[in-house]
This record gives C-alpha cells, sequence and structure tokens, in this order.
C-alpha cells in the first residue's frame, strides 16, 4: 500500500474580542493554498474542538473565509473574522491595514484601528414573536420580549443580572426550532454601568452549549437595542465565563463590531 505524505498547514490561536489571554473567545485561524474537502474541513475543526476554525485562502489581493464549528459550517462568525483578520494583519502581511474577507454573507472587510480591528458586517434586524415552545421553560423565567430573525431566537430580559444568573436547560434549548438563542438583557446598573447592553448566546445544536462572545449575534443585538435605547453606538459585554468586549455601531443595513485580540499558539498542524 503506498504512503501518502502527510500535508503540513499552518495554525494560528486567537483569543477574540478581549485585551487579556484566556479571555475573550479562542478561535484557530488556518491559512491554506486553497480550501479542502469539505469533511476534511469538518474533522479538521471537530480536532481543535473550539467553538470556531476559520479558513483561510488568498484571492488576488483579498482572502477567502470559512467558518466551522466542532459540529457544522456557519454562514458568518464574528469572533473568527476577528482572529483572521488579526492573523493577516500580524502575521501574513504585516503592512496591511485594511482587508476583504469572501464569505458565504457576502464581502466583510475589516480595518485596523489601532490596537483594534473594525469589521463590518450585514444588520440582522428581528421582530416580537410570542414565546415558541420550550423557550421559557428552557431559560427558566419568562422574558419582556422574544424577538426572531432567520438566524436566532432573541430572549430579552429585565436586567444584566437576570443574563448573568441564568443557568438554562442546554438539552431544551438544542430543541428550539432556530440553531440559536440569544439572551440579553440592559446594562448601565452597579457592575454593567460601563455596558448598554449584555447579553450570552447558546447554540448546542452547533456543537457550541455556550459561546463565550459571538460576533454574529451582535448583529442581531445592535438594530434591537438601535430601535429600544434611540442610539446608534453601544458598548456591550457578553457575559459567558470568559467574557469579552464589543463595540456596536449600527449604520443602515450594516453592522460595524469592534474589537481586540490577543495570540495564544502559533504552529503547524499534520493533515
Amino acid at each position: 500500500m503506498e504512503s501518502r505524505t502527510p500535508m503540513r498547514a499552518p495554525i494560528y490561536q486567537v483569543d477574540a474580542f478581549t485585551t487579556r489571554r484566556f479571555a475573550g473567545n479562542p478561535a484557530a485561524v488556518m491559512p491554506m493554498d486553497a480550501f479542502l474537502p469539505d469533511d476534511t474541513l469538518q474533522a479538521i475543526a471537530a480536532e481543535n474542538n473550539l467553538a470556531e476554525t476559520a479558513f483561510l485562502v488568498r484571492d488576488n489581493g483579498d482572502y477567502r473565509l470559512r467558518w466551522f464549528t466542532p459540529g457544522t459550517e456557519v454562514p458568518l462568525c464574528g469572533h473568527g473574522t476577528l482572529a483572521s483578520a488579526a492573523v493577516v494583519m500580524e502575521r501574513l502581511e504585516p503592512a496591511r491595514t485594511r482587508v476583504v474577507f469572501h464569505s458565504a454573507s457576502g464581502p466583510l472587510t475589516v480595518q485596523r484601528a489601532g490596537a483594534r480591528y473594525v469589521m463590518d458586517f450585514p444588520a440582522r434586524p428581528s421582530q416580537s414573536v410570542p414565546a415558541p415552545p420550550g423557550l421559557v421553560e428552557a431559560i427558566g423565567v419568562t422574558p419582556l420580549d422574544i424577538q426572531v430573525n432567520d438566524f436566532n431566537y432573541m430572549a430579552v430580559l429585565d436586567s444584566a443580572q437576570a443574563v448573568r444568573n441564568l443557568s438554562p436547560d442546554i438539552a431544551a434549548i438544542a430543541r428550539l426550532d432556530h440553531p440559536g438563542l440569544i439572551v440579553t438583557g440592559p446594562g448601565g446598573h452597579n457592575g454593567d454601568a460601563a455596558y448598554d447592553f449584555i447579553s450570552r448566546y447558546f447554540a448546542p445544536v452547533k456543537g457550541i452549549p455556550e459561546d463565550p462572545v459571538t460576533g454574529s449575534a451582535h448583529c442581531m443585538l445592535t438594530p434591537y437595542w438601535a430601535q429600544r435605547l434611540g442610539k446608534t453606538s453601544f458598548r456591550a459585554f457578553q457575559a459567558s465565563p470568559r467574557g469579552g468586549e464589543v463595540l456596536c455601531r449600527l449604520a443602515g443595513d450594516r453592522v460595524e463590531l469592534e474589537g481586540s485580540c490577543v495570540f495564544y499558539l502559533e504552529g503547524e498542524v499534520e493533515i
């Protein structure tokens, strides 16, 4: 039987939406000459066992970008894009201050802003709906409002503390008819006085029981809080055990998300 020489590929692990290591949301970023078969990319993401693995392929002066959780490919990932931008502009092409990623959600532009990065994403507006079967039981409290779009449900609670105290039934969330559940509440009080709103995100059917910091969730959170608070710029905090800060701005049908990254690991994988 003929032996095949293993392929080697670089890998970076980056903590996104944080200024300190071991916080924020860790993402693996893997630059490649070309995308490998989907089942191989999925196997790599499962092996990495992080909320997201981002795969990058150069495309003239831009990059093509795909994101995989340990269980599935997703159409948009904020922290994976942020981490990819840091890899491009701090490791692959350190002279760059702007990069365009071509993705399943269209072209995504990321601009360097001092020590942070600003991402330009599509907004995800939502509408109020009655509670779907099982949602109230899954989170254990009755929300003030429930919003929905094509991607997620969002339960709005009366305070940041209620969001932090939540101990949801993850298996019950997995039975909802949308793949993700955002839970959010207003900031502005006590330890959350610095923030306009607080959130958490649960997506067990994607292989992510609770995501540490979720850029794509803020594409839904930002237009909702803009309408509710009557302004367009926000300082937000995702209150997972790791935690992370996201600066959000609504600009028409786009959302600008700004955050920092910290490199944790740089190495090579053998496939």
